[in-house]
């Protein structure tokens, strides 16, 4: 028998890596560093007393003692979270660990106020928020990696199920000295420096819609700068790179100091919905569950 044995954490990981061929794209799905599962590759090796891939350059290949490791070890992390759906579900006790995604939006302004509300009320609970574009966090919860998200935008798959969950406000915002006018229409917007947020983001995905109809696209417009946050857009807008189209949630202070002001364009009016996406064949946990029922207003 071994000293230590092996951690459900090194299989998840080994898990995530044998499927990605990668270190830094399984980084990328776990939300964590590639050292970080470099470090746990090498003391699964260790503990097992074997080599699990062969490093060869930038690519990987899964040794023959890894092809044993793989089936079985998906097969014990799906009785491991069977067991704890079951047994969660049937209790009534709303306690520990919340495991949440989100984009930008949500998950910077609206999903901590959310978290502290719920504590207050349920004490053991924990919470873990991991904040990336739209479309990688409904990758994660239909890869089951996540069991639940919030987003701003529908990527289409048949794996996951999105309910309304809030509104959202998206405007036309330049800094306070920029020359651009108080109202201007859209053909004058795409004579402006404009910065657009990186592919996969529910704000630009919003933003392609809004203008699809009123017949115009991104390539219309004159992009100055294509950004991957909304924290790095609205620091871009603040030094007057440009103005973009931005959610009301991420510059309201800067509204209220007259640090940003707002553009109006006529007959555009530019809202959109948050979404809470899960997964359409797994049973929540019943923290998850009541989570759930708070956000959806149950």
């Amino acid at each position: 028998m071994r000293e230590q044995a092996i951690e459900t954490r090194h299989l998840k990981i080994f898990v995530t890596v044998y499927k990605a061929r990668s270190f830094t794209k399984a980084a990328e799905k776990l939300f964590t560093s590639q050292p970080t599962v470099s470090e746990h590759m090498q003391n699964l090796e260790a503990r097992l007393n074997c080599k699990l891939f062969d490093r060869l350059g930038r690519s990987i290949l899964p040794t023959a003692e890894a092809e044993i490791l793989y089936p079985r070890a998906i097969a014990i992390l799906e009785d491991l979270q069977r067991l704890e759906e079951e047994i969660s579900a049937t209790g009534k006790n709303v306690g520990g660990e919340l495991i949440l995604g989100a984009s930008t939006i949500p998950g910077a302004y609206i999903l901590p106020g959310v978290a502290a509300s719920f504590k207050h009320e349920f004490p053991d609970i924990s919470f873990e928020i991991q904040i990336n574009d739209s479309a990688k966090i409904v990758e994660a919860v239909a890869g089951n990696e996540l069991l639940l998200g919030v987003v701003g935008a529908k990527i289409s798959s048949s794996k996951v199920r999105y309910q309304s969950f809030a509104e959202d406000e998206l405007i036309l915002a330049a800094a306070q000295d920029n020359p651009a006018p108080a109202e201007i229409t859209l053909q004058e917007l795409c004579h402006l420096p404009f910065i657009i947020r990186e592919r996969g983001s529910g704000t630009r995905k919003s933003t392609e819609v809004l203008l699809a109809r009123q017949q115009q696209t991104l390539s219309q417009l004159n992009i100055c700068a294509t950004l991957g946050s909304s924290a790095a857009v609205k620091e871009a807008i603040k030094a007057n790179l440009g103005v973009s189209v931005i959610s009301r949630h991420a510059i309201q202070d800067e509204l209220t100091s007259g640090k940003i002001k707002e553009i109006h364009i006529p007959g555009l009016t530019m809202k959109r919905n948050f979404y809470v996406v899960t997964p359409t064949r797994r049973t929540l946990p019943n923290h998850y569950q009541e989570l759930l029922r708070r956000l959806l207003g149950k």
